[in-house]
């Protein structure tokens, strides 16, 4: 994403509406069980609007908001080889990610096998593990914009909206 997909993507209705798609993903895979194989229409639009998500929202008027300082901790993580980032927030990202993908492994197959419990379970356990990963992309955010200043100026805080 470029810069200005990224301010826009600090948008707590990005990131909101975002970290509902994964529901949404799941329900269009388990739509195959009503609209047979019309339901790969059903994922190609969810796909299409995960792609959309962090450009149609307007940027924030401020930026100190957990959800806009998750998208900011996203960009120092993905950002991590050309400005290293402390190996204990790189070893649980890596963690987080690693569960959220084992986890997302039975939410698809309740989803193609159209088992609720199954769906549900790993839904709730992939969107936990998100907002985890979210979670410590805030603070590896918080550490990192004191070490790389350029990190700094991505907050824009309430009193100057």
């Amino acid at each position: 994403m470029d810069e200005r997909t990224w301010e826009r993507h600090a948008s707590p209705w990005s990131v909101w509406t975002r970290v509902a798609s994964f529901p949404l993903l799941l329900l269009a895979i388990w739509s195959h069980a009503w609209i047979g194989p019309w339901a790969i229409l059903a994922v190609a639009l969810v796909a299409v609007w995960l792609w959309l998500n962090p450009r149609l929202f307007r940027p924030p008027a401020r930026t100190d908001s957990w959800s806009a300082m998750a998208t900011f901790g996203e960009r120092v993580w993905l950002n991590r080889k050309a400005v290293p980032i402390p190996a204990h927030h790189a070893r649980m990202a890596n963690i987080l990610s690693v569960v959220a993908a084992l986890d997302a492994l039975p939410a698809f197959a309740g989803a193609v096998l159209t088992d609720l419990t199954a769906a549900l379970t790993g839904a709730a356990v992939v969107m936990l593990g998100k907002l985890w990963f979210c979670d410590r992309m805030v603070w590896l955010y918080r550490d990192m914009k004191e070490i790389h200043p350029p990190y700094a100026a991505w907050l824009r805080p309430r009193n100057e909206a």
